[in-house]
C-alpha cells in the first residue's frame, strides 16, 4: 500500500448508517417497523429497509405504497393511506429514532483509523445522510467520542431533495471546497446513495457487508455460516453494481486500495460515468 499523498482525488464523502456506523443499518429499519406497527400494520424487515437511502419521510411514503403494505393498510384502516398518514408516521418516527440512535451509533471496526490515514494523505472527509440535523445532533457526539469527526455533515433537511438527487453530495463538495466532482469519491450502502453519486458525476463506491443490502448486525454476521455470508455478499454486490457502483467493498475500512486504483485511473485521464438516474435510457 502506498503512503504518498493523493494528487487527483481530493475528497471522500461517506454515508452514515451502514457505512461508518450501525453495522447492518439497523436503527432506521427498527423504527420504521415500529411506526407501522403502531398504525396496525406489520411490515417485514425487508420491506422496512427496501427504500433505504431516501429521506425518511420519502422512505415512509415508499413503504406505505408497496402493494402488500397498501393492501394491509386498507384492510386495517378501511381506506388507503393518505399524505396526512405519512406525515403522522414521520412525526412519530423522529422521536423514536432519536432514542434508538443512542444504541445504534457504534463505529464500524477500522473506520476511525482508515479516515485518519486518508487525511494524512491529503483527502478531505465529508458526509451525507438521510437523517435530519436533529437526529445527527445525537449521532455526531457519539461518533466523535469514537474518533470520527468528518469535516462536514450534510443532512437530508439541508437540501430541497435527498438522494438520489445529487444536492447533498454537491453541498458537501462545496463545503469541502473540492471540484470538479470527479475529484470526489462517494461511498454509500444504498441504491439511492449510489445513484446520487452518478447523478453528481462523482466516483461511486458501494458498501456490502456492513450495509443495508446485507442488513445484519456484527453479531448476526459472525453467526452466519460461510455459505450464507457469500450468498449475502454476492447479492448485495450485484444490487449495488446494477445501481451504478464502480466498486464495492465489504467495509469502508477496506477502501484504501480502491482509492489508489481510482487515483491511477484519474492520472490516466479517466473520469467517472455521470448519468441522470431519472433517464430510462
Amino acid at each position: 500500500m502506498s503512503e504518498k499523498p493523493f494528487q487527483q482525488l481530493r475528497g471522500l464523502v461517506v454515508d452514515w448508517a451502514g457505512t461508518v456506523i450501525d453495522h447492518g443499518s439497523r436503527a432506521p429499519a427498527i423504527v420504521f417497523q415500529e411506526i407501522f406497527r403502531q398504525s396496525g400494520v406489520d411490515i417485514t424487515f425487508a420491506e422496512a429497509r427496501g427504500p433505504m437511502g431516501l429521506s425518511k419521510r420519502a422512505h415512509i411514503a415508499a413503504v406505505v405504497n408497496l402493494p402488500r403494505v397498501a393492501e394491509a393498510w386498507e384492510a386495517v384502516q378501511g381506506r388507503p393511506a393518505t399524505s396526512e398518514d405519512v406525515d403522522d408516521m414521520y412525526a412519530r418516527f423522529l422521536p423514536l429514532q432519536k432514542v434508538t440512535l443512542k444504541d445504534h451509533s457504534e463505529l464500524i471496526d477500522g473506520i476511525a483509523e482508515t479516515v485518519r490515514q486518508l487525511r494524512q494523505r491529503g483527502l478531505s472527509i465529508g458526509s451525507t445522510t438521510g437523517y435530519t440535523e436533529e437526529l445527527m445532533d445525537v449521532v455526531k457526539p457519539l461518533a466523535a467520542q469514537q474518533g470520527l469527526v468528518p469535516d462536514v455533515v450534510v443532512c437530508s433537511d439541508h437540501v430541497q431533495e435527498g438522494r438520489p438527487a445529487p444536492w447533498m453530495l454537491s453541498r458537501a463538495a462545496e463545503a469541502l471546497d473540492v471540484y470538479p466532482l470527479w475529484r470526489v469519491v462517494k461511498v454509500d450502502d444504498t441504491v439511492p446513495g449510489i445513484a446520487a453519486a452518478r447523478n453528481a458525476g462523482a466516483w461511486a463506491v458501494g458498501v456490502s457487508r456492513t450495509g443495508n443490502e446485507v442488513g445484519l448486525s456484527e453479531e448476526e454476521w459472525a453467526a452466519a455460516g460461510p455459505g450464507e455470508q457469500t450468498k449475502l455478499l454476492d447479492r448485495a454486490e450485484q444490487i449495488l453494481r446494477q445501481s451504478g457502483a464502480e466498486y464495492v467493498v465489504g467495509s469502508v475500512a477496506e477502501i484504501v486500495p480502491v482509492l489508489e486504483d481510482i487515483e491511477g485511473r484519474l492520472e490516466r485521464g479517466e473520469r467517472p460515468p455521470c448519468k441522470d438516474s431519472r433517464d430510462p435510457a
